[in-house]
């Protein structure tokens, strides 16, 4: 990207002009010439935005309550950011685009934005550019910023890395596969909501969830009393977990466990308070800034593992050196770790080069 056409494209993105907010995304995306300028003019700009990850099994209804959120912020007057991560395109590994056509009733409206993103092979359902993705949603002034995952089970704990708030989205049918997925939803979720909660079992499986949490170590232990005190019914747990989810002065966070009909825009309310609470209590207890400075930490070991695994397998000279290495290790004369330290040292001045 010539000078004369970055400076314009971050002059349109700084008046608000979403067509250089589209491009910047598309530059900052497939990494195109300039992607480094773009988000390091976009950095001291963010922090203001609040991301909200939207994950669970496919089929759990996590568009239409991505619809239902982004109308209810709408309302609020605030302005609306979404990254939807679609399944990649075998054919044009491209997003199949699928939440775009399902989020139509707020696509036209000019206070929202929607990016789908192809997963592109990544185990979590998050593309690697989907971070990136949110630090220019948030340089452009965007309010909340909601990523919905593609929903392919226990590998959707990344979005819990992405984002201050990780909803965690299951329907009555997610009964049986909870057992599987609850040892990590239990650690990344701060919000559970059943949605499709007027189906038969809703209210099962919300009881299920609120068993677990109270036997969780450590969520509820300073409501528990003496030893022959102790009361662990169903009932009993159930009932303090939902205390202790409805607590704002509490010192640590009992994820709520709500219930959804996104379909006809029922509990939706209750599902913004309850990310109101959990920011809240966020900032109270300085874990928010413990999350970001995570998130920054994160990222810079992101680009530092992008620049070298890009410096050393795009240097004509280490793999003509690795090919001619590779006898040894067929006839079992080197090691694969030996070959990596003399490779990696032989590098040196490759990968710390500032250019």
């Amino acid at each position: 990207m010539n000078p004369t056409t970055h400076d314009r494209l971050l002059a349109d993105f700084a008046a608000g002009r979403k067509a250089a907010l589209a491009r910047a995304i598309s530059i900052v995306e497939n990494h195109r010439p300039g992607f480094e300028e773009v988000l390091a003019w976009c950095h001291p700009r963010t922090g203001r935005s609040r991301r909200i990850g939207l994950t669970g099994p496919p089929g759990a209804g996590k568009s239409t309550l991505t619809t239902c959120l982004t109308r209810a912020y709408r309302a609020s007057g605030l302005t609306v950011g979404i990254i939807a991560v679609d399944p990649t395109s075998p054919f044009t590994g491209g997003a199949l685009l699928g939440d775009r056509i399902r989020m139509e009733d707020v696509a036209l409206d000019p206070g929202v934005y929607i990016r789908s993103l192809a997963t592109r092979g990544s185990l979590g359902g998050l593309s690697a550019a989907t971070r990136e993705t949110c630090d220019v949603l948030d340089a452009f002034g965007i309010d909340r910023i909601i990523i919905e995952t593609v929903g392919v089970g226990q590998s959707e704990l990344d979005v819990a890395r992405m984002a201050d708030t990780s909803v965690v989205v299951l329907v009555p049918e997610s009964g049986d596969a909870i057992q599987t997925l609850k040892a990590g939803l239990m650690e990344i979720a701060d919000i559970f909501t059943v949605n499709k909660a007027d189906r038969p079992g809703a209210d099962r499986l919300r009881n299920e969830i609120e068993i677990m949490l109270g036997m969780r170590s450590g969520a509820l232990q300073q409501n528990v009393p003496a030893h022959h005190g102790v009361d662990l019914s169903r009932n009993n747990l159930v009932r303090q977990v939902r205390e202790a989810a409805q607590s704002d002065t509490a010192d640590a966070w009992t994820p709520p466990v709500l219930r959804t009909v996104a379909a006809k825009d029922e509990g939706i309310a209750e599902l913004v308070g309850a990310l109101d609470r959990h920011f809240g209590y966020l900032e109270r207890s300085g874990r928010l800034r413990e999350r970001r400075l995570a998130r920054l930490r994160e990222r810079v070991v992101e680009v530092v593992e992008d620049k070298t695994r890009r410096r050393l397998w795009a240097d004509a000279g280490t793999n003509a050196w690795l090919e001619a290495r590779l006898p040894e290790l067929e006839r079992g004369e080197a090691t694969p770790f030996g070959i990596a330290d003399a490779l990696l040292a032989r590098s040196a001045d490759l990968l710390t080069r500032t250019s």
